[in-house]
């Protein structure tokens, strides 16, 4: 008899496609299932993650969940799934849930950090993005700030996505500077495909003084993708944290 397992995990998507599996692509999901039905002596095994990531953004904290014949040693489960998956990708947990829960229905917010430095750096190159101009922080925090007071956030979306609405709630938006590097960092109940890259994006304009801050907050009411700035590069991606509402009651009461 199956169970439901959430599954925590951690990947630099340097070299894949994205999280989601697509035709004539190497995605993780893809390379999880295949391990995950390898492990379950080829009896195949699907998997749904807590969101999609792009091709090239990693990930710190992801949730994924499956149903799995039940898994006696959790520990020596782990061990062995990491042993087969590749370096890139590492399992931090698993345990069992209630049969509903969900890892993308059930979580109520996400954070990412977006990552860039001003001065060439070969050892943070794939997790940060080398932008060699100028940029003023206060500006761009400003314009960030305008982002909690906006819920529809269509000007930053892929044109062609399949979603329902464009409406996200944005808590937070902030700009930091850490040592060499400036890191962004939001956090939203969802996202919408490519939204963090185009903000980055379009923040470095006002950074970079080729926007203002009415500007800034013109291409938000615009509700259109050629009014904002070009995507930043995925590398400087990682999702951070997803939060879940009950790490005590509906998803653990089995």
């Amino acid at each position: 008899m199956k169970k439901r397992y959430f599954v925590e995990l951690s990947y630099l998507g340097k070299n894949y496609s994205g999280w989601q599996i697509q035709p004539n692509a190497h995605t993780i999901q893809q390379e999880l299932q295949d391990n995950l039905t390898k492990l379950n002596r080829n009896n195949p095994i699907k998997i749904i993650g807590c969101g999609r990531t792009d091709a090239g953004v990693h990930a710190q904290h992801y949730y994924m969940h499956m149903d799995y014949p039940e898994i006696l040693d959790i520990r020596h489960f782990i061990f062995k799934l990491n042993h087969m998956l590749p370096k890139a990708i590492v399992i931090l947990d698993v345990f069992e849930v209630h049969e509903k829960a969900h890892t993308r229905y059930n979580a109520t917010d996400r954070t990412y950090k977006y990552y860039l430095h001003h001065f060439k750096n070969p050892f943070i190159k794939d997790t940060s993005w080398y932008c060699y101009e100028t940029l003023d922080i206060q500006l761009m925090n400003e314009a960030a700030s305008t982002l909690l007071n906006h819920r529809d956030f269509e000007a930053f979306s892929k044109v062609s996505t399949n979603v329902n609405n464009f409406i996200c709630t944005v808590r937070q938006a902030q700009w930091e500077q850490i040592g060499e590097q400036m890191v962004f960092t939001i956090s939203a109940n969802r996202f919408l495909r490519n939204m963090v890259r185009a903000i980055v994006g379009t923040l470095i304009e006002v950074g970079a003084k080729r926007m203002t801050l009415d500007e800034f907050e013109a291409v938000i009411l615009s509700k259109d993708r050629d009014c904002a700035g070009k995507s930043a590069p995925a590398n400087g991606l990682t999702l951070m944290e997803v939060k879940y509402p009950f790490f005590s009651t509906l998803l653990f009461e089995l």
